[in-house]
C-alpha cells in the first residue's frame, strides 16, 4: 500500500498536488489532523484492497504543536505497521507573499500583525524537523501547475498501470465530432463498405469489414501512419502528466471505417504496453 503525507509551507501548493495525485489514483484527505492519521491508517490496512493509494494533507493549520503532534503520530504509524512516506512541498518567501497577494488570503499565523513575510519565516522555522524527515523535497518556487504535475507524476504516477489511459472512440460526423477530443482523425476518405450490399448491414467490427476498408495500399499506409503518429505522442502526454488522452475517429455516419480504425488503433496502442479503452458511439444509430 502507498501511504504518503504530503506537508509543507502554505501557499507552496498542498493542495494543488492532493488534486494532482487524485488523477493518479490516490484516496487524498487535505488538512488531516495528525491524531487522526493512525486511525484512518489502520482503516486503510483492514480495508483489503480499497484504499490501496493514500496521500493526507496535513500542515500549520492545525497550529498548536503540529511538528510534535506529527512526530507522535508517525511513531504510533511505525508501531502499527503502516509503511509511509513523506513530501514535503517548499517554497521561496518571496514567491509565497507573491502568492498569497494575488490570493487575497491570510497566512495561518498572520494573526498577531507581525507581517507576511514573518509569518511564512515562523512557519519554516517550526517546520524545518518535518523537512528534515521528508522522503521527497519539491520547491515549487519557479515550477509551473504543469512542471509540478510532471514531477508528481514521475515520483508517483510513472509506475502505476492505473495513471494514464489512451481512450479511443469512433464517431459519425453526420452527428458532430465527440466535444471532449484530444485529436479527431477523419477517415471518410477510405473506401466505404456502404455502398457494398453484403457489408452495408454489417458495422467495422465485422472482420469482412475491415478486410474491405483496409484492403487498398492506400488505407495500409494512412493507418501505418496514424499508429506512428500516436506511437509518437501518447508516451510525451502521459509522460507530461496528462491523466488521459482522447482519441476520435470519424467517418460519415460512424458505423463502418471509423468503428474499423478505432479498433485497429486501440489495439496498435495497447500493444505498446498501455492501457485503453475503445468506444463506439454511433455505430448502432444506423438500425434506429
Amino acid at each position: 500500500m502507498n501511504f504518503l503525507i504530503i506537508s509543507g509551507l502554505s501557499g507552496a501548493g498542498k493542495t494543488r498536488a492532493a488534486d494532482m495525485l487524485e488523477d493518479l489514483g490516490y484516496y487524498c484527505v487535505d488538512n488531516m489532523p495528525v491524531a487522526l492519521m493512525p486511525r484512518f491508517a489502520e482503516l486503510c490496512l483492514s480495508s483489503y484492497g480499497r484504499y490501496d493509494k493514500v496521500a493526507l494533507v496535513t500542515d500549520i493549520r492545525e497550529r498548536d504543536n503540529f511538528s510534535s503532534g506529527l512526530d507522535a503520530t508517525l511513531k504510533e504509524l511505525d508501531v502499527i505497521g503502516m509503511q509511509y512516506q513523506i513530501l514535503y512541498l517548499d517554497s521561496a518567501t518571496p514567491n509565497l507573499v507573491t502568492r498569497y497577494k494575488e490570493s487575497r488570503r491570510r497566512h495561518p499565523l498572520d494573526t498577531v500583525g507581525a507581517g507576511l513575510a514573518s509569518a511564512i519565516e515562523t512557519e519554516r522555522a517550526q517546520l524545518a524537523e518535518v523537512r528534515g524527515r521528508a522522503d521527497y523535497v519539491i520547491d515549487t518556487s519557479e515550477l509551473s501547475l504543469q512542471e509540478l504535475q510532471l514531477r508528481l507524476t514521475k515520483l508517483f504516477g510513472a509506475a502505476e498501470d492505473g495513471g494514464f489511459t489512451v481512450n479511443f472512440m469512433s464517431f459519425g460526423y453526420k452527428y458532430a465530432p465527440p466535444i471532449d477530443a484530444d485529436f479527431v482523425f477523419d477517415v471518410r476518405f477510405l473506401p466505404n463498405p456502404f455502398y457494398v450490399p453484403e457489408l452495408a448491414k454489417l458495422s467495422g467490427e465485422d472482420d469482412e469489414v475491415c478486410e474491405y476498408i483496409l484492403g487498398s495500399e492506400e488505407s495500409q499506409e494512412a493507418l501505418g501512419k496514424f499508429c506512428e503518429f500516436l506511437s509518437f505522442l501518447v508516451p510525451r502526454y502521459r509522460d507530461s502528466g496528462k491523466p488521459a488522452l482522447n482519441v476520435s475517429i470519424g467517418c460519415t455516419g460512424g458505423q463502418h471505417r471509423s468503428v474499423c480504425m478505432t479498433r485497429e488503433l486501440a489495439k496498435h496502442i495497447a500493444g505498446e504496453g498501455y492501457k485503453t479503452s475503445c468506444t463506439h458511439r454511433d455505430r448502432e444509430r444506423w438500425a434506429r
